[in-house]
């Protein structure tokens, strides 16, 4: 079984863009694939409960049909740090919850578990959790998914060095235009290239569709 967690250098990044293009490719490999996004906030209202369009677009490219609270047992209303919104409603978010969902899906025997983490690395869970602390505790290798914009060097380089400090393996990182008019957008990528020693598994440009970037991305390097 291979397992990946999905951290971005930021927010809005391309975080669920880059997991539905990995879910793709692992199902049309003929793989068993399951997304799972454990804590979201900014949900909508419906019928049947919050709904988040992530996790709902985890959800639909998991080739393993799952209930929509296996893939986001943790949501939200207001668009806000998921720890805040829990304050509000008074709730406190914990990393054993986040685990227990986690090794729930793990029983499935999927070939693929694609964890998508929510804002940049270091998100608070509560006042002394973090969800890179679940990350850590289940020692899965990241996917770093680089929103390429002014400033993105540096949250990278950032990122990095938290995600290796906490004793963590960067299975590889993926460049996502998310700026259309990015001044120096190559130059950018290839300093990106030089700084982050670890294998660049994509440059997506800005698209519309995952659709679209499943064949930009080296998937052959996770599966």
């Amino acid at each position: 079984m291979k397992r990946y967690f999905v951290a971005g250098t930021d927010t809005d990044v391309g975080k669920t863009f880059v997991s539905q293009a990995i879910l793709m490719a692992a199902n049309q490999a003929g793989l068993k694939s399951i997304g799972y996004k454990p804590v979201s906030a900014g949900c909508e209202e419906t019928s049947e409960g919050l709904r988040n369009s992530d996790a709902l677009m985890l959800q639909r490219n998991s080739s393993v049909v799952l209930q929509y609270d296996e893939v986001n047992p943790v949501a939200f209303l207001d668009p806000v740090a998921p720890h805040l919104a829990a304050k509000k409603e008074e709730i406190n978010i914990e990393v054993e919850t986040v685990s227990q969902g986690y090794e729930n899906l793990l029983a499935k025997d999927a070939d693929l578990v694609l964890v998508e983490g929510a804002g940049g690395w270091r998100l608070p869970l509560n006042d002394s959790q973090f969800l890179s602390d679940f990350v850590i505790q289940h020692d899965l290798p990241v996917v770093l998914v680089v929103g390429l914009k002014l400033g993105c060097l540096n949250h990278s380089l950032l990122t990095v060095e938290a995600i290796k400090r906490d004793g963590l393996n960067l299975a590889g990182w993926v460049a996502n235009q998310i700026d259309p008019d990015m001044l120096y957008l190559q130059d950018n990528i290839d300093a990106l290239h030089g700084l982050i020693s670890a294998p660049c598994l994509g440059v997506i440009p800005r698209l519309n569709v995952a659709e679209q970037a499943v064949s930009m991305l080296k998937t052959e390097m996770l599966f």
